[in-house]
């Protein structure tokens, strides 16, 4: 369904965060990992409940795709700009 918006992720999987990337990074989105994600103090960690698209019909997928594209682009209006 990305290939659809021109987001090519054949080569992508799904993996938890780990505590290098955690470290790394100011704002940690989540989608449900709850407790089994690394915590780290002065990070964000915005929880984004979305449904799992594993099995879900194409036109499910396509709406977790639409509502994923909105909290990102919220998101990106919510940073200060440099």
């Amino acid at each position: 369904m990305l290939i659809e918006a021109g987001v090519n992720l054949a080569d992508a999987f799904s993996q938890p965060p780990t505590s290098e990337v955690v470290r790394a990074a100011d704002i940690v989105i989540t989608t449900g990992c709850g407790d089994a994600c690394p915590v780290l103090p002065g990070r964000r960690y915005p929880d984004w409940p979305v449904t799992d698209p594993e099995s879900a019909p194409i036109a499910v997928v396509r709406g977790i795709r639409d509502e994923i594209d909105a909290h990102v682009t919220g998101l990106l209006a919510s940073l200060p700009s440099i």
